[in-house]
């Protein structure tokens, strides 16, 4: 099934009021524990958080950062917009695509983002966004959901993503480490406490 960036946009603009109630459950079970963990491994001053969403992730930002966030989602980037307001955080949100950053080369010491590349149309274009934005020697920091390494579980999930996709406009089947280590960066890691599909990665430009 093919998704383009328009296509995808309409659906998360659909459900932006209800995105954080749809997850609520995953959300309280797996995914802030998961946040705080990668959150906790952040370096730097000037950071960049990509797919900002609604704002799932502004508990965790440091209070003694420079935060940028950007989401192509005009819906989400407003549900954000409110919550930024409500809870009184300081960061500099903008509507963009993360496949084409409006940043210059070298910009930023950290990159993070959490849950974003099931939804980019060209993932290796995004990640290589992020590659060029971040300064030398910086981190990217994602936490991702990927297919998973057992065959008959991955069969699977290659077999519903359709699905998926047409709903909500995220893959459930992508090989996104595999994707990262193809974009030039010195080093790689994946933490070892990740599981078989929830994946807590690393990066150093």
């Amino acid at each position: 099934m093919k998704s383009d960036s328009l296509a995808i946009k309409k659906k998360y603009d659909r459900i932006a009021p209800y995105f954080e109630a749809l997850e609520a459950i995953m959300e309280g079970l797996f995914f802030k524990h998961w946040r705080k963990k990668l959150w906790a491994k952040l370096e730097g001053y000037h950071v960049l958080e990509i797919g900002v969403g609604t704002g799932k992730n502004f508990d965790f930002y440091p209070i003694d950062v420079r935060m940028t966030a950007v989401d192509f989602s005009a819906a989400m980037l407003k549900q954000a917009g409110f919550k930024k307001e409500r809870k009184a955080i300081a960061v500099e949100l903008s509507l963009m695509d993360v496949q084409s950053l409006q940043y210059a080369d070298n910009s930023f010491d950290s990159v993070i983002g959490s849950f974003v590349f099931c939804s980019v149309p060209l993932p290796l274009k995004g990640l290589k966004e992020l590659y060029r934005v971040c300064k030398p020697g910086g981190q990217v920091l994602l936490l991702e959901h990927v297919v998973s390494s057992k065959p008959m579980v991955a069969k699977i999930m290659n077999f519903v993503n359709p699905v998926f996709v047409g709903l909500v406009g995220a893959n459930i089947n992508r090989n996104t480490i595999k994707n990262i280590k193809a974009c030039g960066f010195s080093s790689v890691r994946v933490d070892e406490r990740s599981g078989d599909i929830i994946k807590l990665i690393e990066a150093r430009k």
